[in-house]
């Protein structure tokens, strides 16, 4: 209870004692700084001069760094855990007093009894520097790595963005510059009569033009004397899609915005850059010589006139020789006056075996003539083969010439020669792909999307995409180019087939109504632009397994009517059979594409002729359309799921234009179970099942023209009623 007596009214106040025992830090206190003052009070007795050194060394800076260490000295003896706790408003805090007295050490003062240089005395002069720009940029790096010494999680995301900003704008910055250090040193050479000034010119702006080509990293330019062609209906000075070009470096492409339309196309940095691949000519000229060492042996002689190094394939073009008649007695006939005789050209075709056994490989391909040279085609695998990729086909000029036109321009690939293979799907009209799997079908599928999603904007090209198996074209959902989403439902397909016929159909009588042929007429015409129609289907014997005769007929009549109206069909199966490619849509399909198969059958019924069973596969191809007879031997371009992804990315984060809304349903009354065509269709099958009891569904599928799961819908209705014994 005495304790409690000190509180109560009327006791006697503590005595100094008593205050020093419950607070004894207060005691420690007064004696640091007891001892303090008596230490500052001596050393100022023994050495006078201390006072001058601290005022030449600080001057008025001693307010900041004076009350930036008594709240230093308060902190260890209260708070010492917080200087790490809060060990990011110390760094600011220390960082905030160096900057102080930095910028002091810059401002002048004539108080001679303070300092005779700065306001912050000469550690103010060392902090900051002599100069100003010194300064400045000191201050600039604080400003800088401060924050991201603080927050490095959070800020160093943001300044590696920003950087990359900085180091773009560097780079597009160094490429006009080139550009118009070119220009500059063209004209001034022009103007320039002095030939050793002109030379100066020259030297000058051709230096700078190398440095800043070495910042840009671009492709071709300007001054290569070759004009690029234009696109008509774009706002740009080269070719769509394709990089602007100057003095033989690349430059990078940037999103084209097309005229007359809201809609901009894709730069080709979403492609990959094609890899430099040379052919080196003495393995091959060693090859042609065993070529004609092989054949000289077994009594045909050739000569090999011609060499062409392509992507996979050498092709070396053989003259036949010559070989003396033997006339009367054994006698040469050119002794008796008679001329010799050319090497047939079937004795060369007879000789592949023996030329695959002496090359050492048995995919040969021997072509009677080459096309436009008067020489037989001997197609080896190359000894250092070379990927295609989709790039180098597109900047190639052959591509352009058909954009140029407002085509369909779609990179096939390189041919057996190294030249770019280009088809214009407005004019093929169609297109057939079929190869074994693994062969190269699907990669060549996205490579004719991906031409055509770099060429043409969602307002002259929509798409209607098949896929059966829900993996290959299904990445392309939400594209503004897709009428509606991939379908991959079987089911779904015959009715999305006849609503495009009745696109079609509504087309002809706007035509019609216009006056003019075709699409290219009406759209030089009509204020509103008709786009092209595109059908892609990735697997069709799926369709004809589920839809059987609709989906062939829907199909066909497509082919048959679909090119004047802008539709064109692109076909793809990995089972090339009689009952998946048909007779009648071969017949309506011209172009054809064959990979690898597995038989001369195969290859028969994509080409009507043998060939692709001798292919390398992984896109080594056999390109038949309208312009040759014989198909062409192509490797097939190469395109990465990177690079579709990179296409999807920018049509799916572009807002464009309004697009015109294309309705693809199919007839109400073939959809319709009730309908007057389905009971139409029921009375026919009612007759079929009085006279045959044991109906089947493949009958009434030929007799009623129906598909497969229509059929059994029928089948199943008949014997709910009784007309058909079950099965």
């Amino acid at each position: 209870m005495a304790g409690s007596a000190v509180g109560r009214r009327g006791a006697s106040p503590p005595s100094i004692k008593d205050f020093f025992k419950a607070r004894p830090g207060i005691a420690v206190d007064a004696a640091v700084v007891l001892i303090v003052l008596l230490g500052a009070g001596l050393s100022l007795a023994l050495y006078p001069q201390i006072p001058e050194v601290a005022i030449d060394a600080l001057a008025y800076g001693m307010i900041p760094v004076g009350l930036w260490a008594v709240a230093v000295i308060i902190t260890l003896r209260y708070y010492p855990p917080s200087f790490v706790r809060h060990w990011r408003q110390w760094t600011v805090a220390t960082i905030a007093v160096a900057v102080a007295l930095g910028a002091m050490s810059f401002v002048d003062t004539d108080d001679s009894i303070w300092s005779s240089g700065g306001l912050s005395g000469s550690w103010g002069d060392l902090i900051a520097g002599d100069s100003l720009a010194m300064a400045a940029l000191k201050l600039a790096a604080i400003a800088v790595l401060t924050p991201l010494l603080l927050y490095p999680k959070r800020l160093g995301i943001v300044y590696y963005k920003g950087l990359r900003m900085l180091w773009a704008a560097t780079k597009q910055a160094a490429f006009y510059l080139y550009i118009a250090s070119y220009f500059a040193g063209h004209y001034l050479g022009r103007f320039v009569k002095h030939v050793s000034t002109a030379q100066y010119f020259s030297r000058m702006t051709g230096g700078i033009r190398r440095v800043f080509s070495f910042l840009s990293r671009r492709g071709k330019g300007p001054g290569s004397g070759a004009e690029s062609e234009t696109q008509p209906g774009l706002d740009q000075t080269g070719p769509i899609g394709v990089e602007a070009t100057t003095n033989g470096h690349s430059v990078e492409a940037v999103p084209v915005k097309v005229r007359g339309s809201k809609w901009s196309l894709p730069s080709m940095e979403c492609l990959a850059p094609p890899e430099r691949h040379e052919q080196p000519m003495g393995p091959l000229e060693e090859m042609a010589r065993h070529v004609e060492t092989t054949l000289a042996e077994h009594g045909v002689m050739v000569e090999v006139k011609d060499i062409k190094a392509g992507p996979r394939i050498v092709q070396f073009g053989l003259a036949p020789g010559w070989v003396s008649k033997k006339g009367e007695g054994g006698k040469d006939t050119a002794s008796q006056g008679k001329p010799d005789s050319r090497v047939k050209v079937q004795s060369i075709l007879t000789r592949e075996k023996d030329l695959a056994l002496a090359l050492k490989t048995p995919y040969l391909r021997i072509e009677p003539s080459v096309p436009g040279e008067g020489l037989v085609g001997l197609e080896v695998p190359s000894p250092s083969p070379g990927k295609v990729h989709l790039r180098e086909v597109i900047e190639s000029p052959e591509f352009q010439k058909i954009v140029a036109k407002g085509g369909l321009p779609v990179a096939m690939g390189k041919d057996s020669g190294g030249n770019a293979s280009v088809v214009d799907l407005s004019t093929l009209p169609h297109m057939l792909i079929a190869g074994a799997t693994g062969s190269g079908k699907s990669v060549c599928t996205n490579s004719v999307v991906a031409s055509l999603l770099l060429t043409k904007p969602p307002d002259q090209l929509r798409l209607l995409m098949v896929d059966p198996k829900r993996v290959e074209l299904t990445p392309f959902n939400g594209i503004p180019h897709l009428i509606m989403p991939v379908i991959v439902d079987v089911d779904k397909v015959n009715s999305a087939l006849q609503g495009l016929m009745k696109e079609m159909l509504r087309r002809y009588k706007q035509m019609e109504e216009t006056g003019v042929r075709n699409i290219s007429g009406y759209n030089a015409q009509a204020e509103e632009q008709m786009p092209f129609l595109l059908l892609i289907v990735d697997e069709l014997a799926d369709l004809m397994m589920a839809g059987g005769y609709d989906i062939e007929q829907n199909l066909v009549r497509l082919a048959q009517l679909g090119r004047a109206a802008g539709i064109h069909l692109v076909l793809a199966t990995q089972r090339p059979s009689v009952n998946v490619v048909t007779g009648l849509l071969k017949a309506n399909v011209p172009a054809r594409v064959a990979f690898a198969v597995a038989s001369q059958v195969d290859s028969r019924v994509i080409l009507d002729m043998v060939g692709a069973e001798r292919l390398l596969g992984k896109g080594d191809m056999l390109l038949l359309n309208s312009d040759s007879p014989q198909p062409a031997r192509v490797q097939g371009t190469l395109v990465y799921d990177e690079e579709i992804d990179k296409l999807v990315k920018f049509w799916k984060s572009q807002k464009g234009g309004p697009l015109p809304e294309i309705l693809l349903e199919g007839d109400e009354d073939e959809e319709d179970e009730d309908g007057e065509l389905n009971e139409h269709m029921l009375d026919q099958a009612r007759e079929l099942a009085v006279r045959s009891p044991r109906l089947t569904a493949s009958v009434l599928e030929r007799r009623l023209k129906i598909g497969k799961q229509r059929a059994e819908q029928v089948l199943e209705h008949l014997e709910d009623e009784g007309l058909v014994i079950p099965r």
